[in-house]
């Protein structure tokens, strides 16, 4: 009797045990759906009245052709073509420096002067040449009379002549050296003091100078003064192997810095190099960028964006009606009459009056072009 009691007891307790399990379970999902349910049902549309409605402007998201870009980093350089590194011809002491970093030349410019032994010398050599053809011209002329009154041999003749040939080269050697030391004409070398004057190549700035008044020179390839005509400068940028397809020489590309938040610059794609560095897997790209008051200097980062296709559809938004906070990007949306909502959203990089927008609207979407600002402390007074 005691065992089959003991018997009953413990199938009583293991119904009693299944049936709490099966009840618990019902409970616990019925439950879980009620608060996510009012998560979701949650509305945090704005309701503005009549008169800030007003003060509102808003704008359907239009969508349409626009030009896809790719964008490199690039840097500001100067344009070697207009840039000039002035070298001395001869060796010699800088005298009547007239120019500093800063100063802006025009072509022909005097820069300075360099006062030179091996000039004068050269001077002394040509006015010596000049003699010596003077002297070969008259023993020809004279020559070939006494020839050909038979007071003269042929061979004296032929002698005579090759004098006068090389009197006449000798004094076209010293005057191409004259011409090097920039003395062009006879009033130049009468008036000529042993000071090579040194004019500017080009006109531009002054972006360098090396040497001082009173100092020694030497004629080698070192560079005294750099002049550099801003006025078009060079973007150098790294393309990645993949994208060369995408770039041809020609191409127009548009340049922003840090430096002039907010606006570009047009320039073309002129070079891009014959080989790949095996390092970066790279090619050089050259922009040739006009920079009109040199705002563009040189060594200035800058983000290069180049146009490499047409006709792709992309939902555009006019830039003011977009806004940040805590690192996220949004706009307000008109979510019904008098009521907006704020939406996340996500916008390609780049600067200008529109934004191209990669996710969080579609065409068609009326947004808060004005007045965001408004709805946003409107958010503060409910949050508060």
């Amino acid at each position: 009797m005691t065992a089959r009691l003991r018997c009953l007891g413990a199938a009583l307790v293991w119904t009693a045990l299944a049936a709490a399990a099966c009840g618990g379970r019902g409970d616990t999902g019925a439950s879980a759906e009620s608060p996510a349910t009012d998560a979701r049902a949650k509305d945090d549309a704005i309701a503005v009245d009549d008169k800030m409605r007003a003060s509102l402007t808003i704008a359907p998201v239009a969508e349409r052709d626009v030009a896809s870009s790719l964008s490199i980093a690039g840097k500001v350089q100067f344009d070697e073509d207009r840039l000039s590194r002035v070298l001395v011809p001869l060796a010699g002491q800088i005298v009547d420096l007239r120019v500093k970093v800063g100063d802006i030349v025009r072509k022909g410019q005097p820069l300075c002067a360099v006062n030179s032994r091996e000039a004068s010398a050269a001077v002394g050599e040509h006015i010596e040449s000049h003699k010596d053809l003077e002297l070969a011209e008259k023993t020809a002329a004279m020559t070939e009379d006494l020839f050909q009154h038979d007071a003269a041999s042929k061979i004296a003749l032929q002698q005579a002549q090759s004098d006068l040939a090389k009197a006449q080269s000798k004094l076209a050697r010293t005057e191409q050296a004259l011409h090097a030391l920039g003395i062009e004409d006879d009033h130049q070398l009468a008036s000529f003091t042993g000071r090579v004057p040194i004019p500017a190549p080009i006109g531009g700035s002054i972006i360098e100078r090396k040497v001082t008044e009173g100092q020694f020179v030497q004629s080698d390839s070192t560079p005294i003064i750099t002049v550099a005509d801003l006025s078009t400068v060079w973007v150098m940028g790294d393309l990645f192997e993949r994208d060369l397809h995408l770039v041809s020489v020609g191409q127009p590309a548009t340049i922003t810095t840090a430096a002039y938040p907010g606006e570009q610059f047009q320039g073309r794609v002129n070079y891009i190099s014959e080989a790949i560095d095996p390092a970066t897997r790279t090619a050089k790209v050259r922009i040739s960028v006009p920079n009109p008051g040199g705002r563009l200097k040189p060594e200035m980062f800058a983000a290069v964006a180049l146009g490499v296709a047409a006709n792709e559809r992309a939902v555009m938004l006019p830039s003011r009606a977009i806004f940040t906070e805590d690192g996220k990007t949004f706009a307000f949306v008109e979510a019904g009459a008098g009521r907006f909502a704020r939406r996340p959203i996500e916008v390609a990089p780049g600067e200008g009056a529109e934004r191209r927008i990669l996710s969080g609207l579609r065409a068609g979407d009326r947004v808060v072009v004005d007045g965001a600002i408004l709805l946003r402390q409107e958010e503060n007074k409910r949050g508060s």
